[in-house]
This record gives C-alpha cells, structure tokens and sequence, in this order.
C-alpha cells in the first residue's frame, strides 16, 4: 500500500506514466467510468476548500465512485478532541481511500501512519500540496510538450505557498529546468525546500523581487496569491494590513493551531516587482 503525502513520493517515471495516464482519461472518459465501481473516497477536510474538494469528489464520481466525509473540523469528532490518527483509523473501515486536507503541516504523514487505506495529501497547512502539483504538471506540459529544460518562474507568496513548494520538489526531478523565485525578501522560499529539492540535485535558481525584468526569459509563470489564513500572529501587523482587503484586520485573519508563522513583506502598489 502506498500513500502520496509529498511530491517526492513518486519517482520521474512514475509522475510520467501517471500523466500519461490522466491524458488518456481526459481524452477517452467513458473508457474509465466504471473503474473505481464500488469503491468509496473519504474527504476528510479540516480546513475550507472549494476547488480541491468538488476536484477529488467530481473525479471519485467521474470513474464510478461514491465519496464520503466532511468539509470542516467543526462537522467532525475533531471538534471533540479526537486525533487525526483516532480518525484516519475509523475512516479506514468505511472507505478504499482517504484525501485529507488539515492546516497542520505533517497531519496527513500522521493519519497514514494509522490508516488501513491509501492516503492522499490534499493540503496540509503551508507545507506541501502534491494533489495539486500532478494537476500542474499535467497542465504544463500540455500547454510547453515536456517537463524538462524549462525556465520556470514563481511568483507571489513563496514562503507559505504549499503548491510552490510541491511543484518546485516535483519539476527539479527533470533535468536542464531552471527556477526563478520572485518575492518580497520576507516572503522568499523556505530554506528546507531548496535543502530538499533544489541542492540535492544541482538545480539552477536565483531569487529575485523584479518580475519585469524576469517575464520575458521564463517559459512558465506561476503566480500565487498571499496566503492570508497563514499569517496568525495576534495584534495588528501593520505591513499584513497593506495586503488584505479594506475591512479585515490581521487578528481577525489569525487562526490558532496553524503551524509557523512570519510577520508580512511591505506591499505599495507602485512597488516595482511581485508582492
């Protein structure tokens, strides 16, 4: 049994011959809708999710599938006190597979740890996103034709941006790729992705707070919002305030039993670069 918990669970081949796999999905549908026949996803989603959620649960339905689960901590014995694992080991006599999205980093490494089924990442908190990644990658390379020697830029919240961190681990498998991170300093990739991802294997990268003078060298642009939800320090933060919408305060953003924290880059809209 195998659970997909990090990008770097799946080999180069392995992450081809799954894409190969969805493009013939995606091309002939009828061929695969009664694959998964009798067989149940649980979504167990401890945080609010739109896209990923209705993603996983119109998939499980599309290949024949029946889905199960809840879509907030507060619909499920969490609320009570009950562990991750206490669930992941329940769930496991009602479903074939579980995708879990939690804002705790190292939540759904922890439910596999007990699970009976296979346990699919969907999100766990500013950590990794690889659900999200095959999606990317199968995108880029019907739009580019390969996944290899690219120019890839990344811009926007690097540092609590999961999705950023999953398909940075998941391209710098592909050889001749270079990578452009553009961010405010405080909000630049996390040293553990470049330990993981990036020295390992030799990749070429700089960092950068210029998007103009990078847009027209990059072969792929990926743009990621500020991860507002992540930022849960108590108070008024003064540069955050700049980048949330008029009306909401930081402490009103701030939601305990996230993991990390960082204080926000200052944002100007005359500020030349991404931020």
């Amino acid at each position: 049994m195998r659970h997909l918990i990090d990008p770097l669970d799946f080999t180069q081949q392995e992450i081809s011959t799954l894409l190969d796999l969805a493009d013939r999905i995606h091309d002939d549908p009828a061929a695969y809708q009664e694959v998964a026949r009798h067989k149940k996803l649980a979504t167990l989603f401890y945080e609010p999710s739109t896209r990923t959620r209705l993603s996983f649960e119109s998939a499980m339905l599309r290949l024949g599938g029946k889905t199960l689960g809840f879509a907030g901590a507060q619909l499920s014995s969490a609320s009570k006190g009950e562990t991750v694992e206490d669930t992941a080991r329940v769930v496991s006599n009602y479903a074939d597979v579980i995708a879990m999205r939690h804002p705790k980093e190292g939540a759904p490494l922890r439910a596999s740890l007990s699970a009976r089924v296979p346990v699919i990442n969907a999100g766990d908190g500013g950590h990794a996103h690889p659900s999200q990644t095959m999606i990317d990658l199968m995108t880029i390379r019907q739009r580019k034709g390969r996944l290899d020697h690219l120019t890839i830029g990344f811009c926007g919240d690097l540092k609590f941006g999961r999705t950023v961190h999953s398909l940075t681990a998941a391209l710098s498998q592909f050889e001749g790729n270079r990578f452009v991170f553009i961010s405010p300093e405080d909000l630049r990739l996390p040293q553990y992705v470049k330990n993981e991802s990036l020295e390992p294997t030799h990749q070429i990268y700089k960092e950068t707070a210029d998007l103009e003078a990078e847009l027209p060298h990059l072969d792929v642009l990926y743009m990621t919002r500020i991860q507002q939800e992540r930022f849960f320090q108590r108070g008024r933060i003064p540069a955050l305030e700049r980048l949330l919408p008029a009306g909401r305060s930081a402490a009103a953003e701030g939601t305990a039993g996230y993991a990390g924290a960082a204080s926000a880059a200052p944002h100007r809209r005359d500020q030349k670069g991404c931020g």
